[in-house]
């Protein structure tokens, strides 16, 4: 796979502008067109468009191998690369007119945190969303909706319900108002900015509905967006693993004088994390892998393959910090002087994991789900809204 290969490539170049881009709050506009250079941003279209058509998995691989280099620069190349499934969405015609260049870039939110009210050709648009990840270097805006007509919630046109009429705009970043405010402790290379804008006119055609996609399929479920996320935390992790297993190889204890080679302490810790980080890498991709090819297969999803990929997410996402915190504490006072990458790290990973997909509620969702309740979250298990 090239584009694996260009990630992997890219990674180490990544790596030396850590600091760079943790200062800027953004990513630096070569960054951008290296992670564009590899085509990263391309992996969703389909073939018939002269996309890759990687599967869900090989999306994550590469995800992961640009998160070993950094992780603002992973987690935006994973939100950005969403533009393919964002087309899958649309109108054939329509996807193609907006995005005539496979390599676009697009960046925001899908909470329906915005107001669309119906007007004749499409909708006028006013709303403030949060974590805009990628905003300060995108080609498109996606923001979250619900949809108004006469000044009353519209209701939902999907026929398998839900609770709303939730749909997506398209816009570009002019039309929308870039909230300065991303000063994070982690991810903050991320430039996760807010934004907003009030009265724009969006046409119809420039919107979609996860719930009802013009083009239903595996591409196109309502949790496709999510199923690369954990490929920034796995690929953290192994950074930092290999980055203490590095350093333990020639390093010995002041007060003993024991090589840490032979330290029955670091030999456990650094065991206990390559099991956790292998476990928690396995339980990913044989989800995903289980998934998609019921999917492809058009059947339908039991109960528990609809829980079991997000089920591998939060792990994924929670393991990596328990695994970057075991190794902040190996490393003693080592870990808190710079040039040492594992504050940053740890800072990333913490805020990652506070991100809507790691939190209780998806537990909550898939318990719900098993056992026939309502999920708090349903998106997120690839449900209706």
């Amino acid at each position: 796979m090239e584009i694996l290969d260009r990630a992997r490539a890219l990674a180490p170049e990544l790596a030396k502008r850590s600091d760079e881009i943790e200062e800027s709050r953004r990513l630096p506009a070569d960054v951008v067109e290296a992670l564009r250079a590899t085509g990263v941003f391309r992996m969703g279209f389909p073939e018939a468009w002269g996309g890759p058509a990687m599967t869900p998995m090989q999306q994550t691989e590469v995800i992961e191998a640009l998160a070993t280099g950094d992780a603002s620069a992973a987690w935006c190349a994973m939100v950005g690369m969403d533009t393919g499934l964002y087309a899958r969405c649309l109108d054939e015609s329509v996807g193609r007119e907006l995005f005539p260049d496979l390599d676009v870039i697009t960046a925001g939110a899908i909470p329906p945190r915005g107001r669309a009210e119906r007007v004749p050709g499409g909708f006028n648009v006013t709303g403030e969303w949060q974590f805009g990840s990628g905003i300060t270097h995108c080609d498109w805006v996606v923001a979250g909706c619900l949809v108004f007509q006469d000044g009353k919630p519209e209701a939902n046109p999907n026929p398998r319900g839900g609770r709303a009429h939730w749909r997506m705009i398209l816009a570009r970043p002019a039309d929308f108002e870039i909230v300065d405010n991303w000063f994070t402790s982690g991810l903050a290379g991320s430039g996760s900015c807010d934004y907003r804008t009030a009265g724009l006119f969006v046409p119809e055609e420039h919107t979609f509905s996860f719930a009802n996609p013009a083009n239903p399929g595996p591409w196109t479920t309502p949790d496709a967006i999510l199923r690369t996320m954990p490929g920034v935390a796995l690929g953290v992790g192994r950074a930092a693993l290999d980055h203490v297993r590095e350093l333990a190889a020639s390093r010995v204890d002041r007060l003993t004088q024991t090589p840490w080679s032979e330290s029955y302490r670091v030999q456990m810790a650094l065991a206990q994390a390559e099991m956790d980080l292998t476990v928690a890498r396995q339980a990913v991709y044989g989800s995903l892998r289980d998934q998609w090819e019921l999917l492809q297969g058009g059947a339908e999803l039991t109960a528990d393959a609809q829980v079991a990929v997000a089920l591998a997410r939060v792990n994924a996402f929670r393991t990596v910090r328990s695994l970057l915190s075991s190794l902040f504490d190996l490393m003693t006072t080592t870990a808190v002087y710079r040039p040492s990458p594992l504050d940053r790290w740890l800072r990333d990973v913490t805020t990652m994991c506070q991100h809507a997909t790691v939190q209780d509620q998806i537990l909550q969702s898939a318990g719900a789900v098993l056992l026939g309740g309502k999920p708090q979250n349903p998106f997120a298990l690839g449900l209706p809204e």
